[in-house]
């Protein structure tokens, strides 16, 4: 069973940009796809941004396609997402989660989850 942490939250100014980690132990994360979730004061948890196991597929939610990526460090076991001109609508928990398969943008599909860090974007 792989175990998750994710890292490098914090407060930034609208305009600036973070790089959350995701870090697994107990498992190799090579053998998931990885994605990022969020879930902002007050809504539902939604769909960020995934990764495949190999690092080649990847998609983005519409709202953060073309100012973040995200992408994978197999040999240390992290997956990386930046998120560059970040306003206050992107401050929210940040969750990675890992699936044995291509899990797209279904939280179902996720089968193992982190506890999340906070990104706050100020105005």
């Amino acid at each position: 069973q792989v175990s998750l942490v994710e890292s490098g939250g914090g407060l930034v100014q609208a305009g600036g940009s973070l790089r959350l980690s995701c870090t697994a132990s107990g498992h190799t994360l090579s053998e998931y796809a990885v994605g990022w979730f969020r879930q902002a004061p007050g809504k539902e948890r939604e769909f960020a941004a995934t990764i495949g196991r190999s690092g080649l597929q990847t998609f983005y939610r519409n709202s953060i396609q073309g100012r973040s990526i995200i992408s994978r460090d197999n040999a240390k076991n992290t997956v990386y997402l930046q998120i560059n001109s970040l306003n206050p609508e992107d401050t929210a928990v940040y969750y990675c989660a890992a699936s044995e398969r291509w899990g797209g943008s279904l939280e179902g599909e996720y089968g193992y989850w982190g506890q999340g860090t906070q990104v706050t974007v100020s105005s």
